[in-house]
C-alpha cells in the first residue's frame, strides 16, 4: 500500500515541523505578551486572539490562496505546516504564560537578590521551571495537531486520509482504506502520548 506509507510520512512531517513551529513561536508570543511596553503587548495580543478565534481551515485558505496575490507563495505542504504551526502557537502561548505565572514569586526575588541579568533570570531560572510545568499541556496539543492534519487536504496536501480517500475512490474499498487510516492515527498518537508521559516524569523528577 504505497499510499499508506507516503501518507504516514507526510503526516509525520507536518506533525513534527508544525509542533516545532508552534512550540517555538508560542514561547515568543508568551514572552511578548509579558513585555513591559503595551505597544508590544497589544498588537501581539490582538493577533493571537484573532488567530485563535478563527478556524484553521480559513487560515489555510488565506495562506494558500490570498498570499500569492500579494506575491508570497509556498507549496501546499509548506503552507499546511506553517498554518498548523501558527494556529497552535497561539494556544501554546497561553500554556507557556500559565507556566510562567506558576513559577513562585520567591524565584524572581532570589534572582534579583543574586543580581542576575534579566536574560539570565529568564533562561536559567524562570523558563526551565515553567517548561517543566507545561509539558503535559503541550503534549495534548501535539495530539490535537495530529488530528487536524486531514484539514490540509483542503489545499491539496496528500496526507494520510487524503491518500486513502483517493485510493478508495479508485478501488471502491472504502472500508479497508479508512480502517487502515484509523489504525494508523492510533499507532501514531498512542506512542506520542507515551513519549510525552515519559518526558513529563523525567522533567518532574
Amino acid at each position: 500500500m504505497p499510499y499508506f506509507w507516503d501518507g504516514v510520512l507526510t503526516t509525520l512531517q507536518v506533525l513534527a515541523l508544525g509542533s516545532l513551529i508552534s512550540f517555538t513561536l508560542g514561547l515568543v508570543w508568551a514572552l511578548a505578551l509579558r513585555a513591559p511596553s503595551r505597544f508590544v503587548r497589544w498588537p501581539v495580543g490582538m493577533l493571537t486572539e484573532f488567530i485563535r478565534n478563527t478556524p484553521l481551515l480559513v487560515q489555510l485558505f488565506f495562506l494558500f490562496f490570498v498570499l500569492p496575490e500579494w506575491g508570497v507563495q509556498f507549496s501546499a505542504l509548506t503552507t499546511g505546516i506553517m498554518a498548523i504551526g501558527l494556529h497552535y502557537s497561539t494556544y501554546t502561548a497561553q500554556v507557556y504564560r500559565a507556566g510562567i505565572d506558576g513559577v513562585p514569586t520567591g524565584q524572581w526575588e532570589a534572582a534579583r537578590a543574586l543580581s542576575l541579568p534579566y536574560h539570565r533570570t529568564w533562561t536559567a531560572v524562570i523558563l526551565p521551571q515553567a517548561v517543566r510545568r507545561v509539558v503535559p499541556a503541550l503534549g495534548n496539543y501535539v495530539i490535537a495537531m495530529l488530528k487536524d492534519t486531514p484539514l490540509l487536504a483542503g489545499i491539496g496536501v496528500l496526507e494520510l486520509l487524503q491518500r486513502a480517500r483517493l485510493q478508495a475512490t479508485d478501488t471502491f474499498q472504502y472500508t479497508e482504506a479508512l480502517t487502515v487510516v484509523g489504525i494508523a492515527f492510533i499507532l501514531i498518537a498512542y506512542p506520542s502520548s507515551l513519549l510525552i508521559r515519559s518526558l513529563e516524569r523525567r522533567l518532574v523528577h
